[in-house]
This record gives C-alpha cells, sequence and structure tokens, in this order.
C-alpha cells in the first residue's frame, strides 16, 4: 500500500495549500475593499482640481508658470515606477515593468535620456538586475499610501523640472477600472496639460489672482496624481492578488478530487487483488 500512502501524504500536502490560499484570498478580498474606497474617494477631489486649472488656464498664463512650461524637444526625462514589495500576484508586476520597458525604450530611442524612479521591492529587483540606475528605490511605502508619500515622491521631481533638469516626467501605474480590469498604464504628469473642458464653464470670483491660485494649485495637483496613481496600484495589485489566489484555490480543489479518484483505485484495485489471492 505504499503508493497509497503516498497519494494520501499528496492528498494531505495539497489541502493545506488549499487552506493557505484561501485565507490570502480572503485577505486580499477584505484588502481590495479597503483600497477601492480610498480609489473612489480620491477621484472627485482629482476632477475636481483639474476642472479649476482647465477654466482658470490661459496661454498668457502658461508662460509664467515652469510646471506649464511645454520644451520643444525633451532631452532629458524622469519615469515614475509603481510597484509593490509582495508578489503572488499572478502577472501584475510583470504588466507594470513591461509597460515601463516599453516607455524608457521608447523614449531613448527618440534621443531623451531616461533616469528611473521606482517604488516596490519588484520594480526595483528587476531594474536592479538588468544593471540599470535608480535615482529613487523606495520600499518604504505600504499598501496604505498616504498624501505625505505621494508630496515625497512628487516635490524632487517638480523641483528638477522647474530648475530645467527634467523635460518630462511619466508615471507608471495599474489603473483601477474594476475589480476585474486593472491594466498597466503610462501617464504624463510633467508637464502639467490641463484637460479639455467640457460642458459650461464655471465662472470664478478670483481672490487675489489667478496668478497665485495656480502658484498653489500646479503643484498641488501633481502630489494628486501621484497620490492617485499609488491608491489606484495598490487596488489593482490587490484585486490581482485575489484573483490569483482563487485560480490557485480553485486548481487545488481540481488536484485533491484528480487525487482522491486515483487513491479509490489504487485501494479498490488492492482489496481486488488480495479477495484473489485468498480466493486462489
Amino acid at each position: 500500500m505504499a503508493k497509497g500512502r503516498e497519494l494520501k501524504g499528496r492528498i494531505k500536502s495539497v489541502e493545506n495549500t488549499r487552506k493557505i490560499t484561501r485565507t490570502m484570498e480572503m485577505v486580499a478580498t477584505s484588502k481590495m475593499k479597503r483600497a477601492q474606497d480610498r480609489v473612489v474617494g480620491a477621484r472627485p477631489y482629482a476632477r475636481s482640481l483639474a476642472e479649476v486649472i482647465s477654466d482658470l488656464y490661459s496661454s498668457d498664463l502658461a508662460e509664467q508658470f515652469p510646471l506649464l512650461r511645454q520644451p520643444a524637444h525633451v532631452r532629458r526625462a524622469a519615469v515614475l515606477l509603481l510597484t509593490s514589495n509582495r508578489g503572488l500576484a499572478g502577472a501584475f508586476h510583470a504588466n507594470l515593468i513591461k509597460q515601463a520597458r516599453l516607455l524608457v525604450q521608447r523614449l531613448e530611442s527618440d534621443g531623451t535620456q531616461v533616469e528611473l524612479h521606482i517604488v516596490g521591492r519588484k520594480g526595483i529587483g528587476f531594474f536592479r538586475y538588468l544593471g540599470r540606475e535608480l535615482v529613487t528605490a523606495r520600499t518604504d511605502i505600504t499598501d496604505k499610501p498616504t498624501a505625505s508619500d505621494a508630496r515625497s515622491l512628487a516635490d524632487s521631481l517638480i523641483e528638477n523640472f522647474t530648475n530645467g533638469a527634467l523635460d518630462a516626467v511619466y508615471v507608471v501605474y495599474a489603473k483601477f477600472n474594476s475589480a476585474l480590469s486593472t491594466p498597466a498604464t503610462a501617464e504624463q504628469v510633467l508637464p502639467v496639460t490641463p484637460p479639455q473642458r467640457s460642458g459650461i464653464a464655471r465662472d470664478y470670483i478670483l481672490a487675489p489672482s489667478a496668478d497665485a491660485i495656480l502658484t498653489e494649485l500646479l503643484p498641488l495637483y501633481v502630489r494628486n496624481s501621484i497620490y492617485r496613481a499609488l491608491v489606484e496600484t495598490v487596488a489593482g495589485e490587490q484585486s490581482a492578488r485575489r484573483t490569483a489566489m482563487k485560480n490557485a484555490t480553485d486548481n487545488a480543489s481540481d488536484m485533491i478530487n484528480v487525487l482522491r479518484r486515483t487513491y479509490n483505485r489504487a485501494r479498490q484495485a488492492q482489496i481486488t487483488q488480495e479477495i484473489a489471492e485468498i480466493v486462489g
């Protein structure tokens, strides 16, 4: 009955693995719900901020603000890649890294010098393996990103763009459309390009002036764009992990059923053989 004992051991091992994956699926589902709430809470503010900037924007004002400066040629650009510190999320990180590599290749093919800023051990480990120099390598941002985290990432990029050291800044993140759709997305955050306003424009009473308001709102808009990218990436990660753990749990259940059928057939064959030997 050596084969039967071996099958029973394999069944027990797969059952233990299924318990782990099912628990991780439940944890990821809970974290995804909280992360999704943060995404939903961040979007209205970002939308309102974009509408105000769009209403205040004019070509005359654009010449006064460095963050609105549209360079004729992008000589140096920064790519901010947002990943996480943990795996077991299927192809989530691979898709983000692939998107970042395509963006870097496109920029470098146009003659642009690219500097990398990466959040998360997964992205850091991959690009260090390739031998790329990283200007920023952050592993201290958790799955509950804050506005302070976004500010710490954005302010150095804003400063470098303002003084002319950078001509463009891109962020690569997972856009959270739904629990089943979190595509890797590359978005340009600098220079600030006010979105096209649809609908009736509001008539603002400006105090003290449009210049003073834009001076405060433009850096805030960039920080908020990075914060929104952080929370959407966390929501996408938890969604991908939930899906991966559910698939692993289902596969473990299928494997257990196959092993149990194999065990029952082996046991039945042994019993039949023993009866035949007794009769003989």
